[in-house]
């Protein structure tokens, strides 16, 4: 069995963040889709926990489409396949209320996942109905503790003043980040630099942050991934996607190995106290085998 989520925090962190099965797809498909992740953890066992998303599009006017079936099922099933623990992605920003923040947090945790990653809505300009994301922490913090698990959120290098959201989120309950997905190793580093001396000054233990990578093989992920909130320097994108269209997931897994050992490197060096590891996203469900490469050659390089 792997070793428990607490324990692996501790050390150097690898997760899997795996595709879930969609609203409208097919109990066949869904289990092929568990049996697909779980040979994949079989094949990495130095995988120690599967950060399983929320995939949700937002119109205009904020309001939700969900375009993945109930995350918790399937967390809790490949949870039980992998002995791995699992945390839930919860987008707090589209519940209606605080109130109904705090019944999904007390559903979670009957259904028997204490591990959740709190994140917010995709604009700054929309009023969303939920709780921001500092404030659903202290609201699922008291129910999420009672069960021995613990909360995350997401943190965004590039976004100016970063590492003040994340103190006062490690403040209200956040026990780790995730990193949106990262091709910067600068920006990463500030953030995480910056993260240290705000503790530091605050006399706070900081909280773990896993770096977020994922395979991109073509142009269509590299617009993906801006969607997804991810910054995708110039250099990074060609050197990544030009030459032949073949090489370009090997060229997306040399890039993450060089960003990871360039903020781990940067942080020992300069006596960062925060704890690093590394969170692999699959993105789509044509890129299993990419992300597979991927976080086997990561798991090669993490404890280095």
């Amino acid at each position: 069995m792997a070793r428990p989520l607490r324990e692996a925090l501790g050390g150097v962190p690898l997760f899997f963040e795996p595709v879930p099965p969609t609203a409208r797809g097919s109990p066949a498909r869904a289990a092929a889709t568990v049996d697909a992740v779980a040979a994949l953890v079989r094949d990495v066992p130095r995988i120690d926990a599967l950060d399983v998303p929320e995939l949700v599009d937002e119109n205009h006017e904020g309001r939700p489409l969900y375009r993945s079936a109930d995350p918790r099922g399937f967390a809790r099933i490949l949870s039980e396949r992998t002995d791995r623990e699992a945390l839930v992605n919860k987008v707090v920003a589209h519940l209606p209320s605080p109130a109904a923040l705090e019944a999904w947090a007390r559903e979670t945790v009957a259904l028997g996942i204490p591990h959740v990653v709190l994140v917010g809505g995709t604009s700054r300009y929309i009023p969303y109905p939920g709780p921001a994301v500092t404030e659903a922490d202290r609201i699922c913090r008291p129910v999420i503790e009672a069960a021995g698990g613990l909360i995350g959120n997401i943190a965004i290098p590039q976004r100016e003043g970063e590492a003040h959201r994340m103190l006062a989120k490690t403040r209200a309950g956040a026990a780790l980040f995730t990193t949106q997905i990262v091709f910067d190793a600068d920006a990463a580093f500030r953030m995480i630099h910056q993260y240290d001396l705000l503790c530091r000054q605050a006399s706070l233990a900081p909280a773990p942050v896993l770096l977020s990578f994922a395979p991109l093989v073509d142009e269509q992920d590299a617009e993906f991934v801006r969607w997804l909130g991810a910054d995708v320097p110039e250099a990074a994108e060609r050197a990544i996607l030009e030459g032949d269209e073949g090489g370009a997931a090997a060229r997306t897994v040399a890039h993450a190995l060089e960003v990871w050992e360039t903020v781990r490197d940067r942080a020992r060096r300069e006596g960062v106290d925060v704890r690093l590891g590394v969170n692999v996203e699959q993105i789509s469900a044509r890129h299993l085998e990419h992300a597979r490469a991927m976080v086997r050659a990561l798991a090669d390089r993490l404890d280095g």
